[in-house]
């Protein structure tokens, strides 16, 4: 295939890009030409087909756009033979600049109406990978948005949070599909949850105290703790930004997550946010895998294929302790923060300066566990999530980075507590890739 760039400083940093991901796939020759082109050689077995000219009208620069790259390029190296237009002479190829294309097809992020209403006239198959709207003209290939915001309600209901809250944005379609699967999760745990959603109206010359009033007034109008989901993890950014100008703690006071996983805003901030990452890479292999069956004459689904996210990423903007019981909620901390190590309920008690016996009837009041079975399910828990998000980990490993002395403990614990066995539950739940 042929990717031809132009010649600006922005694209010869997204040629970087393409030929790092291609040094990914050591069956795939390629060459560069000049500075502006870059001629890709598939697999063996694809030289017979007939090259197919494909424009991705898809506009570089975040994370996950570069993911749908690679997961384009994975199924583009071993299936098939294409052409991949990406930006003639800038930037980025909006759907206007594909009038008069003769091209084969079109992977884009139709994200406006009028994106919408010119490749409707295109007449070459498109699949779009945008969530952006709620009706796509076209074959679509998005993440799951309402798996998205079921998974963060489930990672903030295991905090102990009993106040919620969602942060969006109206106009677009995977804002409020994220949005009203997580209310909907949290009200059915049998708890209200507060929304705020502001107009798609951030640019470059936004005064900053325009987006920021808004967002700050509904978060003095929450009462701590309380648990925000909001519809991205740039969107996160925003409120633990309000947060700080506030003076409310995070997570202690307000408890963040993002969506997308973006390491650059989950990451470059203190304290790190939690997000729910999503199949970036799955997304565009898919739309590739989809594009070739339209561009071959097959019918094109019925529905929006929809990849599920990949899971949790759990970081220190969630790691609450939503308890309004002082006494307790330092002994729960104690317990997170030696959750490695073999601890005992005397031992906590003794920390805390407290009997054994008011420890116990304190839990109980307040929690409905007793120590022993809190810090139990505190354990387990991570236990699940380090057999999922670290299918390499061995099963030894996973019981001393739970605090438990051997494998053999963990096993008993989790089989009462899960009801099914180690093993059987890492194939259940990896990620599809690993499993």
């Amino acid at each position: 295939m042929c990717g031809k760039f132009g010649g600006t400083a922005r694209n010869q940093q997204f040629l970087g890009t393409f030929t790092e991901v291609l040094a990914g796939y050591p069956n795939v020759a390629y060459s560069q030409i000049g500075r502006d082109c870059l001629v890709v050689k598939g697999v063996r077995m694809a030289r017979r087909k007939k090259t197919k000219r494909v424009a991705l009208a898809v506009a570089p620069g975040m994370p996950h756009l570069e993911l749908h790259l690679r997961g384009i390029l994975q199924y583009v190296a071993s299936h098939s033979r294409w052409t991949v237009c990406l930006s003639p002479e800038s930037a980025v190829i909006s759907p206007a600049n594909l009038r008069g294309w003769s091209g084969d097809g079109v992977i884009a992020m139709i994200d406006t109406p009028a994106d919408a209403r010119l490749v409707e006239q295109l007449p070459v198959p498109v699949v779009n990978i945008s969530g952006a709207l709620e009706r796509s003209p076209v074959p679509r290939v998005t993440v799951d948005d309402r798996a998205m915001g079921l998974l963060a309600a489930e990672h903030l209901l295991e905090c102990d949070l009993r106040r919620f809250g969602y942060y969006g944005v109206r106009e677009l379609w995977y804002s409020l599909q994220r949005g009203d699967s997580f209310r909907e999760r949290i009200e059915a745990a049998g708890h209200a949850c507060s929304t705020l959603l502001v107009p798609h109206t951030i640019s470059k010359s936004s005064a900053w105290t325009e987006v920021d009033r808004p967002l700050c007034d509904w978060l003095e109008s929450l009462t701590p703790p309380v648990g925000v989901l909001a519809c991205h993890d740039y969107r996160a950014r925003m409120v633990a930004d309000a947060c700080l100008k506030l003076g409310l703690n995070v997570p202690d006071d307000v408890a963040i997550m993002g969506i997308s996983n973006d390491a650059i805003a989950c990451e470059f901030y203190d304290p790190p946010i939690s997000s729910v990452s999503r199949s970036a890479d799955r997304v565009g292999y898919e739309a590739a895998a989809l594009l070739d069956r339209l561009m071959a004459g097959k019918k094109p689904p019925s529905s929006d294929v929809l990849i599920p996210p990949d899971g949790i990423v759990r970081r220190r903007s969630t790691d609450a302790v939503a308890i309004d019981n002082a006494e307790v909620a330092a002994a729960v901390r104690y317990m997170r923060d030696h959750l490695t190590e073999s601890i005992s309920i005397d031992q906590i008690a003794r920390h805390q300066g407290i009997s054994r016996r008011w420890l116990q009837e304190a839990f109980r009041g307040v929690l409905g566990w007793s120590p022993h079975a809190y810090l139990n399910f505190l354990r387990i828990r991570h236990a699940r999530h380090l057999l999922v998000n670290q299918p390499n980990l061995t099963v030894d490993a996973v019981a001393r980075a739970c605090g438990f002395s051997d494998a053999k403990r963990l096993r008993s614990a989790f089989v009462r507590s899960v009801g099914v066995g180690l093993r059987a539950y890492r194939r259940q739940h990896c990620r599809e890739e690993n499993a």
